[in-house]
Parts: C-alpha cells; sequence; structure tokens
C-alpha cells in the first residue's frame, strides 16, 4: 500500500464529486489593506485545475 503524502492531504480536500478544492491564499496578514471584496473572495474555497487534481490524485492516494 502506497502512502499518503501529508503536506498534500493537509493542503487540499476532496468534495463529494470528486472535485479537489484548496484554500484560496491571501488571507492572514495585511487584511486591513485589502478591500471588503478581495476578503470576501479569499474566504471561499476553489477549484483546483484539471492539472493539479492530476497531481494530487498522484501524490496523495489516501485521498480519494
Amino acid at each position: 500500500m502506497q502512502k499518503t503524502r501529508k503536506s498534500i492531504s493537509k493542503k487540499f480536500k476532496v468534495t463529494g464529486s470528486g472535485k479537489v478544492v484548496r484554500r484560496s491564499p491571501g488571507h492572514r496578514h495585511f487584511l486591513r489593506n485589502k478591500t471588503t471584496k478581495q476578503k470576501r473572495r479569499a474566504n471561499q474555497d476553489k477549484v483546483c485545475s484539471d492539472g493539479v487534481t492530476r497531481f494530487v490524485k498522484i501524490g496523495a492516494p489516501g485521498l480519494f
């Protein structure tokens, strides 16, 4: 059995339909300089592209 890469499993999550989602960057500091729109957009999870999804599936077999 292949081990799961823990660094990948902490950064990505898999939805019920099998999509890979990630957190948005830029929501930890310097928040007063960002507009409300930027903060609202960064608060939502983003769906990963096909290339990243393929990489996550290969690198973290325990997620799927």
